[in-house]
């Protein structure tokens, strides 16, 4: 008799057990301890497992290894409770990229230092002419072959083209917004008229939604975009240089600016079907 047969081994049903993961303490801290010694136990506990589900937890553990580390905005919207596919898409939205956010927030803090340095008779009119820009063109970044680098992911992702649009537009305006806002705090002697370009901004951003489903998602921003200056030298020439705000940032104007947004919304929802038809009409 050889000295392996004669030294004390894990009974095999504690090793079936073990195999299952159903060997309770301290027998198991006891089979624990002895594996890790005993080459003639480990054997016998190859034999007895499940290659099957051996195999399904290799496959598990790789998968887990392989598998990205979330980053810091990523992560913070995990904690927050946002599912795990949700915030991979909106932690993958091109515009929302430190180099965008930082270039926004550049502009804004030079806009309103020139705000602050040069106003036009009390009127913080360049910041609220810019503000609104800012928004659309994150919106116009964050969707669209020409700008996405995941839109091929995009494409064949199962999930509804408008679902994704909404997800990333409501992100992008989370930031751009929060940042306008921000900047607006540094503007506090204008009072709410610092706020004259929140109802713009939305109304922008709600128009080249709904134009995209017709001319793509680099077109319609665009144009949007360009209506909204010819619009506001427009109104600085009927303005005459007088010192009266500009007409899109009065009460009547901004009037116009919130029932814009709520019919492109509306025009939005009932286009949204042609962004699975088609998730880039300028193609």
């Amino acid at each position: 008799m050889t000295y392996e047969d004669r030294r004390w081994h894990v009974p095999e049903e504690d090793l079936r057990a073990y195999a299952r993961g159903g060997l309770e303490a301290p027998a198991l801290w006891s089979a624990d301890t002895h594996l890790t010694a005993c080459a003639h136990c480990r054997s016998v506990l190859a034999g007895l497992g499940d290659p099957v589900a051996l195999d399904a937890g290799w496959e598990r553990l790789d998968a887990e290894l392989d598998a990205p580390r979330p980053g810091l905005l990523e992560s913070l919207l995990l904690r927050l409770g946002v599912r795990d596919h949700t915030a991979r898409l909106l932690a993958a939205t091109p515009a929302l990229r430190r180099s965008w956010l930082g270039a926004v927030t550049a502009v804004l803090l030079l806009t309103v230092a020139v705000t602050v340095g040069h106003t036009e008779g009390g009127r913080p009119t360049l910041f609220l002419a810019l503000a609104p820009l800012l928004p659309l063109a994150g919106v116009a970044l964050s969707y669209g072959p020409r700008m996405d680098p995941t839109y091929e992911m995009a494409v064949v992702a199962p999930m509804h083209g408008f679902r994704l649009l909404m997800i990333r537009t409501v992100a992008v305006l989370t930031a751009g917004l929060g940042l306008n806002g921000l900047a607006t705090l540094a503007l506090p002697g204008y009072g709410l008229l610092a706020l004259g370009w929140l109802l713009p901004a939305l109304a922008l951003t709600a128009t080249a939604l709904a134009l995209s489903a017709r001319l793509g998602p680099v077109l319609a921003p665009a144009l949007t975009a360009g209506g909204w200056v010819a619009l506001l030298v427009t109104a600085d020439a009927v303005r005459s240089g007088g010192p009266e705000t500009l007409a899109p940032f009065t009460a009547a104007g901004q009037g116009v600016s919130a029932a814009v947004a709520v019919l492109a919304a509306g025009l939005l929802v009932l286009l949204r079907d042609r962004f699975d038809l088609c998730r880039d009409p300028a193609v």
